[in-house]
């Protein structure tokens, strides 16, 4: 970490336990964590990785050394932790999870009574109590006591099941492919679909600690099996979710996988025709797609940076049902306004109940823009620079609110955007052209790698 007082990233704290950071760090998390809370009862919940149960109990320490009550909810998705905080008794929670990062990553993210993460400036909070070790100790007379949860993913799936329509979607007799990634949607997704009465078939549906699979970041070159198994059981749709349950990317019935661009602008726009009038709430990475979309019906859409906390916190300040991301991040407050694949997933089948059309009908419906997405290797205390460096050499409109945000024209853009859980700049274009596309791919690709090996 190039900042010594920074931890947070775009979502919680990211690291390789034994590496970068050790048990005692975990502890003194959970020392400043539980120094935080305001109330005395916390949830921990953990996903499958190696380190994961170590790390939960070790956290766990930390907050019962701080007079916390620990209440373990053993191996769940985040949105199912999360639901959890917002619904019962609980005044916060802690999952540990590295989301979609590589097996040997863990984290830590810390959620607020109301089910969200925590905001940035309460990150901040944390940060100072813990870099000041201003804990909150408590003699053993005082520390905290644990028990156990074990209706986490029972309420869960209920809850998503009242926030769709069940009948519909059961009329429709949807065949489903679902991916798990050796994640912990293996605990859940399937059942919601069995519950909507789609026939299921699974992939990489047990959990393994090391994603191995495919990985646990679906993406369209990940999800290949996915692709595969959905045309040859001629399936109506497919799903792939990463390592904690919280993403969903999908596959129409020809196998063709896309972006949470283009599921999200879907369902923003069934949700509006159903009468939804609130804002839409998306990230500065995401298509232009909602924008023409949400226009046709006068609806707003508002942007900020990367990072599902943001989009959270937007939503709860402007009152807003829905909210999406382009690494296929769902968020819908009537159920919980936090990312959540298998209400996404839920929510899309609805979309495909309202009639006979095919998944690549609907998405076919949409404006066109084409997308392409990579990322670069890159030491993260050479990225600033390496984002100055370009921001210097271009002429062209450019926006320094989350990376370096490049308009190449009215509808042509790229996103040169620091990871903020790995060593990796990520960059996103989109074009109405896919020949300008191509140009300012390559363009943008070059400055980079000419600027990486430059430094390293």
């Amino acid at each position: 970490m190039t900042d010594t007082h920074k931890l947070f990233g775009t979502n919680g704290i990211r690291f390789i336990p034994g590496d970068e950071f050790d048990l005692d760090f975990v502890i003194k998390m959970g020392l400043s964590t539980g120094s935080f809370f305001q109330g005395n009862n916390i949830i921990v919940g953990y996903d499958g990785r190696i380190s994961s149960p170590s790390l939960a109990k070790a956290i766990s320490a930390g907050l019962m050394e701080s007079g916390k009550n620990v209440t373990s909810a053993g191996i769940v998705p985040t949105p199912a932790l999360q639901l959890t905080v917002k619904n019962s008794f609980y005044d916060g929670g802690i999952m540990i999870t590295a989301s979609h990062n590589p097996p040997e990553y863990n984290g830590i993210k810390v959620i607020s009574s109301t089910g969200l993460e925590i905001s940035r400036d309460e990150e901040t909070i944390v940060e100072g109590i813990y870099f000041n070790q201003k804990y909150s100790r408590q003699d053993w007379k005082s520390v905290g006591t644990m028990n156990s949860n074990t209706s986490v993913i029972v309420d869960y799936i209920s809850s998503i099941l009242k926030n769709v329509d069940i009948e519909s979607v059961k009329k429709r007799k949807l065949k489903i492919v679902i991916d798990s990634g050796n994640g912990t949607q293996s605990l859940s997704a399937p059942f919601v679909a069995e519950s909507l009465g789609c026939e299921v078939l699974t992939i990489n549906s047990h959990i393994d600690s090391n994603f191995s699979g495919r990985g646990g970041e679906p993406t369209p070159k990940t999800l290949d099996m996915l692709s595969k198994y959905v045309v040859e059981n001629q399936a109506d749709i497919g799903v792939g979710y990463d390592g904690d349950g919280d993403r969903s990317i999908f596959c129409d019935e020809n196998g063709v996988v896309f972006w949470g661009d283009k599921s999200g602008t879907l369902v923003a726009k069934h949700l509006i025709q159903k009468g939804m009038k609130t804002p839409i709430i998306t990230t500065i990475a995401t298509s232009q797609i909602i924008d023409k979309m949400a226009s046709d019906y006068n609806v707003d859409v508002y942007r900020t940076k990367v990072g599902s906390v943001d989009v959270s916190h937007k939503m709860q300040e402007l009152d807003s049902k829905f909210g999406f991301e382009e690494n296929g991040g769902c968020l819908y407050t009537p159920h919980i306004e936090v990312r959540d694949g298998a209400m996404g997933t839920a929510l899309l089948l609805e979309v495909l109940s309202t009639d006979t059309r095919s998944l690549s009908a609907h998405v076919e419906d949409l404006p066109k823009f084409y997308q392409s997405k990579t990322k670069f290797s890159c030491p993260v205390e050479f990225r600033t620079s390496i984002l100055d460096y370009i921001h210097s050499q271009l002429d062209e409109k450019s926006d320094r609110t989350d990376g370096l945000k490049i308009w190449w024209n009215d509808t042509s853009w790229s996103l040169i955007r620091p990871s903020g859980t790995e060593p990796i700049i990520r960059l996103f274009n989109e074009s109405d052209d896919e020949s300008e596309l191509e140009n300012i791919n390559r363009k943008c690709s070059t400055l980079l790698e000419e600027q990486i090996k430059k430094l390293i």
